[in-house]
C-alpha cells in the first residue's frame, strides 16, 4: 500500500531548465513525480535578475495559480505586463499565454494547478519581445 503522504525537498526535484539547456536563465522543477501527485500539480521556478523564462506557454484545460515565494519582478498575461512581488497570488485561465521575468533581484514562484497528462501546454518561443 502507497505512503498516505510524501515529503519531498523542491532544491531536490529535477532541474528541467537546466536538462533542457535553459539553465542561463533560470530554474524550473515539476515536483508532480517527485510528490507522487495524484490530482495536484505543482512545480517550482526560479527566473534569474534581469532574465526573462526561455519561452511562454499556454493550456486547453488547466487552470493555474502562481505564488510569488520571494524576490519581485514581471509576469506577461497575453498582451498585458504586471509588476509582481513576495506572497503575490496570480490565478491564470488556460487559455491566457504566460511568462515570467525576474527583476533586480531574480523572482521565485510556485505554480499549482490540478495535474492532467494530457494537458502538458502549449510552449511559445519569442512570444515577449521588447
Amino acid at each position: 500500500m502507497p505512503s498516505p503522504y510524501t515529503i519531498r525537498n523542491l532544491n531536490e526535484v529535477e532541474d528541467s531548465a537546466a536538462k533542457f539547456g535553459f539553465g542561463d536563465v533560470g530554474e524550473a522543477r515539476f515536483a508532480n513525480d517527485d510528490l507522487e501527485t495524484e490530482q495536484t500539480g505543482v512545480s517550482h521556478h526560479r527566473v534569474k535578475p534581469n532574465s526573462r523564462q526561455a519561452f511562454a506557454h499556454k493550456h486547453e484545460d488547466v487552470e493555474e495559480v502562481y505564488l510569488v515565494v520571494s524576490g519581485s519582478g514581471r509576469i506577461k498575461l497575453d498582451d498585458d505586463i504586471v509588476e509582481i512581488k513576495e506572497l503575490d497570488a496570480i490565478r491564470i485561465s488556460p487559455e491566457v499565454v504566460r511568462c515570467l521575468e525576474g527583476g533586480s533581484e531574480g523572482i521565485e514562484v510556485l505554480a499549482f494547478s490540478p495535474r492532467r497528462k494530457d494537458d502538458r501546454g502549449e510552449m511559445l518561443s519569442d512570444w515577449w519581445t521588447d
